[in-house]
């Protein structure tokens, strides 16, 4: 069965190709550095239009209306340029509610194109574009610590990592946040309440990483303008070990959050990156593999969500479960030492 890999890797070589949605213009070149928030890429999405009712501004017939429209298809107008008009006593005239582009004119009614800021597609790590994709984006690639989380709001930040978790269960709490963090990307474990999240937004810190996130403070996430990134689950569940290993002891270095959200489909993932030097040739991690005996791996569903393990042997042909449900499984010796059975369809390999 192929599965789905979890990358935490204190050093490998990463590269990401990052691409546009649509067709764009590319603002890097080939062997240039970037940083995780630079733009290296722009598209126009989707335009917006707006029907400006000329006739019923000016208070007149369509036909006359039309007469009095003092532009032309094709004109660029800025907020309040003068469309139509003025007329009668009171000075009548319709203005441009927004900067744009008039598309068409007629029936008493003017169409405008509003000028929309560009869509722009940051870098999302540090390191060298080595490749350029014609109108569409670039490939970066950089060597360093790598860890793949669950979850994050979209957002991309770059700065120095503070570790404040003083251990993988450690909850954060408001009170350890203070301004001396101001523009630090704080480590943390488990986070249950919503002032944590409130403060770190007022502080402000740069990013805010954590092992795990309840369900009841996304509301609120989505509120903050810096990228929270979830590790390990969605309740309250510690980091573990060789997580918290990799990122307790590149403490005060430089750190890459690329808080994308999940997609199965394109390959994005909620990661953050350490760039570190090396002297050797380093092999890109794979995306994904086939289940095998020795394999580590994590648990994706409850109750033991987050948990990890290694698999003891592949169980032949198919297990049925309480549930009734009957799936490919594998034995697993858990962290305590203890055995038990899970589905292989609730397991991703840690890399």
């Amino acid at each position: 069965m192929l599965a789905p890999v979890t990358h935490l890797l204190p050093l490998a070589n990463i590269r990401r190709e990052r691409l546009l949605p649509v067709n764009g213009r590319v603002i890097v070149r080939a062997g240039q550095k970037v940083n995780a928030t630079d733009v290296i890429a722009e598209a126009r999405l989707a335009t917006e239009h707006l029907v400006l009712e000329v006739a019923r501004g000016l208070g007149l017939p369509a036909d006359k209306a039309d007469k009095l429209v003092d532009r032309k298809v094709g004109d660029d107008v800025a907020e309040g340029d003068v469309i139509a008009g003025p007329v009668g006593v009171f000075a009548r005239a319709v203005r441009a509610p927004k900067p744009g582009r008039i598309v068409a004119i007629g029936g008493g009614q003017v169409l405008l194109e509003l000028v929309s800021r560009p869509y722009e597609l940051r870098a999302g790590l540090s390191g060298m574009v080595t490749e350029l994709v014609p109108d569409r984006g670039a490939i970066i690639e950089c060597n360093g610590a790598l860890i793949q989380g669950v979850w994050g709001n979209n957002l991309i930040e770059g700065g120095i990592l503070t570790v404040l978790a003083r251990n993988p269960g450690d909850e954060l709490l408001s009170i350890r946040l203070d301004v001396s963090m101001r523009g630090a990307i704080v480590l943390g474990g488990p986070c249950t309440q919503a002032d944590v999240i409130r403060t770190a937004a007022e502080i402000p810190l740069r990013a805010l990483i954590l092992s795990s996130l309840t369900p009841d403070l996304f509301p609120v996430v989505s509120q903050v303008r810096m990228p929270v990134l979830v590790l390990n689950g969605i309740g309250k569940v510690p980091m573990d070990d060789a997580t918290y290993k990799i990122l307790s002891t590149n403490d005060k270095r430089g750190i890459c959050v690329n808080a994308a959200p999940w997609n199965r489909y394109n390959r994005t993932r909620p990661e953050l990156v350490i760039p570190l030097p090396s002297s050797g040739q380093l092999t890109p991690p794979r995306e994904a593999d086939i289940f095998a005996p020795g394999q580590t791996v994590r648990v994706v569903q409850s109750p033991n969500r987050g948990a990890i393990a290694t698999i003891v042997t592949l169980r032949p042909g198919v297990v049925a479960f309480p549930s009734g449900i009957r799936m490919p499984s594998a034995i697993l010796q858990m962290e305590n030492g203890e055995k038990a059975t899970f589905a292989l369809a609730n397991l991703e390999i840690i890399e």
